[in-house]
């Protein structure tokens, strides 16, 4: 049986920052990293895939470049956590005793909990961004598209980069446009949220360029089922003012209808949507998830990052039990807390350092436009440059593009930002 000072497991974004933050603080720790990938993507430039503007390629680098100088990397799947005995049990039969476990594994994706979806993804022009698989199948529709409904949504779970299923939709009706294809094209926004977004002032900029652009919205809209060969959207609205009035002219013109059960069916000629996610099941069912949490997230106090029944292990990123938004943002600003806390318990001192739920969601408007939401626990706007990144911008453009990627390659993942 192997043992190290650190265990982590994951070698996503969170996983690998955690990694090299570590070894930069104490390059003598013993530290493993256990991650069956052979590939490391860059995943929030996929939604720029989808719009045909960012090639899937660029967004690959081989996983054994970018583990750090004095980690091991444990090529397996983590099956087991035995928290009380501080173990981990592999996919190769083996087991993985650790000091300090760092839970950074990500989340999973639940294709079938929405029936219907996961027989369809990646035909009739149903797709998703969240996958490698099928962003480039995104762009591909969109060029295909000729009209009808456009129609971008989301489960209602939790999901990371909740700003995803908008931006695809904003640079879409802008490709719409460019085309000379928007006049036959309605472009349908259906959510099981109660906003386009919860966060001032950037709200209000996504109400006016929602309203300018003529965008239908369609809040407290669960989706439940997708009809594929129908090419038809299910859902329970969950709030009954928020039923949609079949007898409307816009409603009639989306050939909207109530079903006898009360369920709405919003046809579509071209469907985006995110998976439903959860913790991977082997977390959902170890005694590190969170006890009330039907999605199985890892319970962690939301400062320090420490979990709270054991304190020798911590979580990071999507699969942290933490109220924050689910970014990338989110994992740089939680690595230096991490590390600071695990290496103050390893000293046998208490860890101060506080993460205060920092994420930033950088919303491509269109093709050369973004704005960046940045914000914290409490929705307040949390400003971290000096321009005003609340209404669409061109350098913010260049931002995400260019910007961030070299940022993420040649910094982050090297534990420098």
């Amino acid at each position: 049986m192997k043992k190290y000072q650190v265990l982590i497991l994951g070698g996503g974004t969170a996983g690998i920052t955690t990694a090299a933050q570590l070894l930069r603080k104490q390059a003598d720790l013993k530290v493993a990293i256990m991650e069956p990938s052979e590939k490391h993507y860059y995943q929030p430039a996929w939604t720029l895939v989808g719009a045909g503007t960012y090639k899937l390629s660029d967004t690959e680098r081989d996983e054994k470049d970018l583990i750090p100088k004095g980690a091991v990397w444990i090529r397996a799947f983590a099956e087991e956590i035995d928290p009380d005995n501080n173990l981990v049990s592999t996919s190769e039969g083996g087991q993985i005793e650790y000091e300090n476990l760092v839970v950074a594994t990500g989340v999973q994706y639940n294709w079938n909990v929405i029936p219907g979806l996961a027989d369809s993804i990646g035909t009739r022009s149903i797709t998703s961004n969240y996958d490698k698989r099928y962003a480039p199948y995104t762009w591909e529709s969109l060029q295909h598209f000729k009209q009808g409904n456009a129609l971008f949504t989301q489960p209602h779970t939790p999901i990371k980069c909740g700003g995803a299923p908008q931006k695809i939709m904003y640079m879409a009706e802008h490709y719409f446009r460019k085309q000379g294809k928007r006049e036959a094209a309605n472009v349908i926004f259906a959510t099981p949220g109660t906003v386009i977004f919860g966060v001032q002032p950037f709200k209000a900029a996504l109400q006016k360029i929602v309203k300018e652009r003529n965008i239908h919205t369609f809040f407290y809209h669960k989706l439940v089922e997708i009809r594929p060969e129908a090419k038809e959207a299910v859902y329970q609205v969950t709030q009954p003012d928020h039923i949609p009035d079949v007898k409307d002219p816009i409603n009639q013109k989306l050939g909207i209808r109530i079903e006898p059960d009360g369920s709405v069916v919003i046809p579509f000629e071209f469907l985006h949507t995110a998976p439903p996610q959860s913790a991977p099941d082997f977390i959902k069912n170890s005694l590190l998830s969170k006890r009330d949490d039907p999605f199985g997230f890892v319970e962690v106090d939301k400062h320090t990052l420490q979990h709270l029944r054991y304190p020798n292990v911590f979580s990071i990123g999507d699969v942290a039990g933490t109220p924050n938004a689910k970014t990338g943002a989110a994992v740089r600003k939680q690595a230096p807390v991490l590390v600071e806390n695990l290496l103050k318990f390893r000293q046998e001192h208490q860890g101060n350092a506080a993460y205060d739920g920092y994420s930033s969601c950088p919303i491509v408007t269109g093709y050369g436009k973004m704005l960046l939401a940045e914000f914290d626990y409490d929705n307040n706007a949390a400003k971290t440059v000096i321009v005003d990144t609340s209404r669409p911008r061109w350098d913010m453009w260049i931002l995400k593009k260019y910007l961030l990627p070299w940022f993420y390659w040649n910094r982050m993942l090297k534990g420098k930002g």
